[in-house]
């Protein structure tokens, strides 16, 4: 259930509000917008009519929501989401670009990309980097005023991540079902990317993201890296309906990861401009 207050609601009635949401057995999540405050209703909201709250001093009207994210969703927040890392705001009008360890740009840019933990499927092949490089990486792009996006493939990578003092957790489409994990970076108060797997739906992404959300970490953008291709030399393709329909829905950051995703057909740059054309606020490359 999401309560739109009025304009001039003051803080009496709003904290009303809240107080009998509670009293139903269900807990608040406020959103304060520049005009209005919105206040959701976090639980098993049967328990009350819309026109209930609708009679509350200070409300202008009550909605139900029938998607099972509700936090994220752009009925609870019409303005975008912008998250501010290192005086930078990702979010907005404005297209932030972040650069791979292997991109050619990389020494321009402001924002790194780094995945310390990628191990190859060949069990013969060691390790590219270990947790004493991963600290240089880091502490090297802190000191040249850069942020650091590091990538995570398992729980147990959290702490050193964190302990390495990234600035962002990046999680793979792999993570998206791992309920453990996305409960672990709920409870943080760093920004976090959770990425769409390429299996599943635009819909259990958003579902993934509002379980973080709902352990309270807000700092929450989502990540587009690539969906199955029906052509056999292109496993992989951009989703742009899927970046599109979350830009809608959704108020949080659309992060678009191209790296992997060129090919003959299909260079970075044809691929950034579609990125941005569907709506992508961030673009790793």
């Amino acid at each position: 259930m999401i309560i739109v207050m009025q304009r001039q609601a003051t803080a009496a009635q709003i904290n009303n509000v809240i107080t009998f949401i509670r009293q139903r057995g269900l807990h608040e999540h406020i959103s304060h917008g520049e005009e209005r405050t919105i206040i959701g209703a976090v639980g098993d909201e049967r328990v009350f009519e819309p026109r209930e709250l609708e009679a509350l001093a200070g409300v202008e009207k009550a909605l139900r929501i029938l998607q099972d994210w509700r936090i994220i969703s752009r009925e609870t927040q019409q303005q975008d989401t912008i998250i501010t890392v290192r005086g930078q705001q990702f979010g907005g009008q404005q297209c932030q670009l972040v650069a791979t360890m292997t991109s050619s740009q990389l020494p321009e840019s402001i924002n790194i990309f780094i995945d310390p933990f990628y191990q190859s499927a060949s069990p013969y092949t060691p390790p590219l980097h270990n947790s004493i490089n991963m600290q240089q990486q880091i502490k090297q792009a802190h000191q040249a005023n850069k942020s650091v996006w590091l990538r995570i493939r398992d729980v147990r990578q959290l702490e050193p991540a964190l302990q390495a003092e990234a600035d962002i957790i990046y999680l793979g489409g792999e993570l998206m079902p791992n309920r453990t994990l996305l409960n672990e970076v709920g409870c943080l108060n760093i920004p976090v990317v959770l990425c769409k797997d390429k299996h599943h739906q635009v819909d259990d992404w958003l579902i993934a993201a509002e379980h973080i959300a709902l352990k309270g970490n807000h700092h929450l953008m989502l990540g587009e890296a690539g969906t199955l291709s029906l052509e056999r030399n292109t496993p992989y393709r951009l989703d742009v309906e899927a970046i599109v329909k979350a830009r809608q829905i959704t108020h949080l950051p659309i992060v678009a990861n191209i790296s992997h995703l060129a090919h003959a057909y299909m260079n970075s740059a044809t691929l950034m401009q579609l990125a941005q054309a569907a709506g992508a606020h961030i673009v790793i490359y």
